[in-house]
């Protein structure tokens, strides 16, 4: 390399921020161990998985990093020109996680590893420097990744969230549209009922056996579907023998109330024959605004459940230090939130949890983490009409709650690497294999224990926690 060259390429490193206040032999040093490589626009600069040998400094251009999950490549970072990428000094690393390729021309500055002693004994200035760069490096890529892991949990969370919020917002529009409509009919039935000239006495009679089927709404009474039918069909023929026109439609009101056909019968003996319609009708009227009243408060009822399952599981309403908590509050809130994902494959929940389980201390945001990973992991390991169970139980001085699926299971081979960063055995997009680290990291946070045990048809994720 010329003179010029050498010059040249020195004012390069120069700009580099974390070579900027470097003697100049350093410098000098480091270029003439290391070799200058121009890759072309696509050219792999190296493979997931392959050991790493070079430390590489990007004077110009770009290198696209992508990870690899089930054949497929996701893009994942980007390392521009003045940054150092690769194998550092003292680094533990030994492998790519990912694949490098030059995303235009790119020229970089590579180092081989074998030249690291040389410089950790002769050039502390260069070796410090490149420390420092591996610490902010791996503290920039891990907040980077947690962020990702955070987007791709909150992504899941917020569509199933939207679908359990649009069953009751759409049956609350659904019922207050009829509601309207049954309102604005409401006076004709009034003024017929008053035109059939029923007496005080006749008037009291029905409103009270109108009152006492408004309380029973509710009430369940086992009966086939076949039965249902079959005493439907008999009081929408006696309803339409004495003049009410939707027969079938009134009757399947009047059944949900637990009227009879021997109750209608009975009616006959407080008001003739010619006032059944309107007094039926009226009475029709009266019991579908109170059932659309109360489906419309039930609708209401779980909109308010969701809200607050989600404020317990974002802990909003309180400080972001340990609180004392209780781990059945955690696990419900987690299981409201995971529920759109539960029910599309009809798995069945088993909880146990019993009131003798102590509460425990602990960063509430953080723990809903542990128990919404590792039951979204389940869920997806699981096929339909699947099977969750997850129980808590005192042990010691510590609260040891165990979560169990019925799925695939996890290989011995992958058993032994689920904890690791980016590990992750599903497709691009589903995971960024940081949902275990980061479950991981937590329960150590609390000075807790997490193991596993796995076989095809059982696997069971076992979470001890610290009462004090």
């Amino acid at each position: 390399m010329s003179e010029h060259h050498i010059n040249h390429t020195i004012e390069k490193l120069k700009a580099v921020h974390a070579f900027r206040e470097l003697p100049e032999p350093q410098l000098a040093w480091l270029l003439t161990k290391s070799k200058v490589v121009t890759y072309l626009a696509g050219d792999k600069i190296f493979n997931k998985n392959t050991p790493f040998t070079n430390m590489r400094v990007v004077l110009e251009g770009t290198i696209a990093i992508s990870l690899e999950q089930k054949g497929h490549y996701r893009e994942i970072a980007r390392i521009e020109a003045g940054e150092i990428t690769g194998i550092l000094p003292y680094s533990r690393a030994d492998r790519h996680v990912g694949a490098g390729v030059a995303a235009k021309p790119t020229v970089i500055l590579e180092l081989h590893k074998e030249h690291f002693p040389e410089m950790i004994q002769f050039h502390h200035e260069l070796v410090e420097a490149l420390v420092h760069n591996m610490i902010s490096r791996v503290r920039e890529y891990s907040q980077i990744r947690h962020h990702d892991e955070k987007l791709l949990s909150l992504g899941k969370l917020s569509a199933g969230l939207a679908h359990e919020l649009n069953n009751p917002s759409s049956a609350m529009i659904r019922s207050a549209r009829e509601l309207k409509k049954n309102v604005r009919t409401a006076p004709s039935a009034v003024l017929r009922i008053v035109s059939a000239g029923l007496s005080a006495q006749q008037m009291k009679a029905v409103n009270a056996l109108l009152l006492a089927k408004i309380e029973q709404q509710h009430a369940s009474e086992s009966i086939s579907l076949m039965q249902k039918t079959a005493q439907i069909d008999e009081m929408a023929d006696w309803l339409e023998s004495h003049g009410l026109e939707d027969g079938y439609g009134i009757a399947e009101t009047l059944f949900e109330c637990q009227f009879t056909l021997t109750e209608l019968e009975t009616l006959l003996d407080t008001i003739s024959e010619d006032h059944v319609a309107a007094v039926v009708g009226w009475m029709n009227d009266v019991l579908t605004s109170e059932k659309l009243v109360q489906d419309i408060d039930d609708a209401a009822a779980r909109i308010a459940d969701l809200v607050n399952a989600v404020k317990t599981y974002t802990h909003l309403d309180k400080a972001p230090d340990k609180q004392p908590t209780e781990i059945r509050q955690g696990l419900t809130s987690t299981l409201t939130m995971l529920n759109h994902k539960l029910k599309s494959k009809n798995i069945q929940v088993e909880l146990n949890v019993p009131d003798e389980v102590p509460g425990i201390h602990a960063f509430i945001g953080e723990l809903n983490q542990v128990w919404t990973n590792i039951i979204d992991n389940a869920i997806d390991a699981m096929d339909k009409d699947g099977k969750l169970e997850i129980t808590a139980a005192r042990d010691g001085e510590s609260v040891l709650v165990t979560i169990a699926d019925n799925g695939c299971g996890i290989s011995e081979e992958h058993q032994a690497h689920i904890f690791d960063p980016f590990f992750t055995t599903k497709s691009v997009g589903e995971g960024t294999g940081l949902g275990l680290d980061i479950v991981h990291k937590i329960v150590q946070h609390h000075n807790g224990y997490i193991k596993v045990s796995s076989r095809p048809g059982r696997t069971e994720f076992r979470i001890s926690l610290p009462i004090k």
